[in-house]
């Protein structure tokens, strides 16, 4: 197995196989991903070890990340979705609204601070005129023409087109057209529409993600891919999750990564007020590490980018991801609202001195990248620091989701 054949000499004989399979370049069927979905002890550490020659082979020792900033610009939404601890109801005090002027303001001081990327998502709220996600870009654009704005969930963009009474296709070109420059490829939670039935009863199926996604990509808007696991799914449905991925991307092109998402379950209605029978407290470490390798597997010949969340697992089992297949740690954020409300414990910015910090201590080589991973600069030794580098209190200077949702300055039912 081209220099793994001593540590991996005790894996049982099947598994060994099937990453050999993979090592000479084969696609893993789905039969062979729900195998290796099973490993544990020698077996889940052969996993591990050949998605990181995997990962070396596709995408080298390099080790990304991109300076961007999360604007969230409402939590009031028409869902009830009940794995989100973000969400309000229009009526309750929590429920804030960003007008247009302030998101404006964040995106301005994040590109003050070196940021390349605003990521903009939120809430549907009721009423929501059609057009003002359109008009969302169009107010960042003229102030900041180089902003790449990573914005809209498939979600948001089949709301928009509802709100609007304009297809899909047309008013993904009239985003396009306003500045728009990817989207994130959330809501996908797990593509089965029986997982989703019970987890989001309501939500956007997995028939209308697809057709977001690959009308998206038909436009020439590249997006981003996710899986949230880690609640009532099986690992089956992880790869069949990733088998339809797949199956775009060979269409499509238009995946720039992967990234896997576990549930934060401490304040997730479907955990906290036992909305869903058999639901886990999210996933385990062990989950956390095979999910990660097996997307390397099954996906990196297509799909090369595999992102660690430091947000969902915490810098330090994000760092031991890239030893398992991942070669990218996301953004720096600034503002970290959906998984800070959840209970995630891990603050809503890791600057970029400290993201590098992470990546050289993994034994790679730290870069900056635009969101569709066009590299803008390799550190081969350490840099001066940046602006976002000297802030001393995140929270002081941004602002945070607690101090929004307490705050009457923004009020939704104002």
């Amino acid at each position: 197995m081209n220099g793994l054949v001593a540590p991996l000499d005790r894996v049982s004989r099947e598994v060994r196989t099937i990453l050999a399979r993979a090592l000479d370049g084969s696609e893993m069927s789905v039969a062979e991903g729900a195998r290796l979905s099973e490993t544990e002890g020698r077996d889940l550490q052969a996993l591990t070890l050949v998605a990181d020659e995997l990962r070396r082979r596709q995408v080298g020792d390099t080790v990304t990340y991109v300076v961007n900033r999360n604007i969230n610009f409402t939590n009031v939404c028409i869902k009830h979705c009940t794995f989100c601890a973000f969400s309000r109801d229009h009526r309750e005090e929590e429920g804030y609204f960003l007008p247009l002027d302030e998101v404006v303001r964040r995106a301005q001081e994040a590109w003050d601070l070196g940021a390349t990327e605003v990521c903009i998502q939120a809430g549907l709220p009721p009423k929501l005129p059609g057009r003002y996600y359109i008009d969302i870009c169009r107010a960042i654009k003229k102030v900041l023409p180089e902003m790449h704005l990573h914005a809209f969930s498939p979600e948001e963009i089949l709301y928009g087109s509802v709100r609007s009474a304009l297809p899909i296709r047309e008013y993904l070109g009239e985003l396009k057209a306003a500045g728009l420059g990817t989207l994130p490829g959330t809501s996908a939670e797990i593509l089965d529409d029986e997982i989703r039935d019970v987890i989001s009863k309501g939500r956007i199926t997995t028939r209308q993600w697809i057709e977001v996604i690959t009308t998206a990509h038909s436009l020439g808007i590249r997006t981003t891919s996710t899986i949230m696991y880690g609640h009532i799914e099986t690992p089956l449905h992880w790869v069949r999750h990733m088998d339809l991925l797949r199956q775009i991307q060979r269409d499509t092109g238009g995946f720039t990564e992967f990234v896997p998402l576990s549930l934060i379950h401490q304040e997730a209605p479907m955990y906290r007020r036992g909305l869903v029978p058999g639901v886990r407290p999210g996933a385990t470490g062990t989950e956390v590490v095979k999910m990660h390798a097996l997307a390397r597997v099954m996906l990196g010949p297509s799909l090369r980018n595999i992102q660690a969340s430091w947000v969902k697992e915490g810098p330090k089992l994000a760092q031991y991801l890239l030893t398992c297949g991942a070669n990218d740690l996301g953004g720096t954020l600034i503002n970290e609202s959906i998984s800070t409300s959840a209970g995630a414990p891990y603050g809503q910015l890791v600057p970029p001195r400290e993201l590098r910090r992470m990546i050289c201590e993994a034994g790679r080589l730290p870069a900056q990248r635009t969101t569709t991973y066009d590299l803008l600069k390799v550190y081969h030794e350490e840099d001066e620091p940046s602006p976002l580098d000297k802030v001393e209190d995140p929270e002081a200077t941004f602002g945070s989701y607690h101090r929004l949702t307490a705050s009457p300055e923004f009020r939704f039912r104002k």
